[in-house]
């Protein structure tokens, strides 16, 4: 159960399920992108879901989403150089953060960075 910091009454399964409905309106759906054994450690793939060209990087065992674009001049950031969870842009080394998109080197950039889950093996992104 949650607490409203308000009341500090509990809500009820139902409310719960109201929010978390309006929530997942809000943020998208999950789509299945591919098996988790056809994304190797350090490595990573594009895909396209819901017209977005999306880079998926599955590094220190963990995966990430973020627009493959970068908005530099359009390189595919899918075929950059990962280090220490930043991707380096192949064209002119832009540097983007795996974990939220953002510029490495002016956090104030960022290009969309997408929630990552894997169910029953299958990578599943929400967009």
């Amino acid at each position: 159960m949650i607490r409203n910091s308000k009341s500090e009454s509990p809500k009820s399964d139902q409310q719960m399920s109201d929010l978390e409905l309006a929530w997942g309106a809000f943020m998208g759906e999950f789509h299945p992108v591919f098996r988790v054994d056809e994304l190797a450690e350090g490595e990573a793939r594009l895909v396209q879901v819901a017209d977005k060209l999306i880079a998926i990087f599955r590094h220190e065992g963990q995966y990430f989403a973020i627009d493959d674009t970068c908005p530099h001049m359009g390189d595919s950031l899918s075929q950059g150089y990962v280090e220490k969870g930043i991707v380096t842009c192949p064209w002119h080394a832009w540097r983007f953060r795996l974990s939220d998109g953002a510029w490495a080197d002016n956090p104030r950039i960022n290009i969309g960075s997408y929630p990552v889950r894997v169910v029953d093996g299958e990578i599943q992104i929400q967009v």
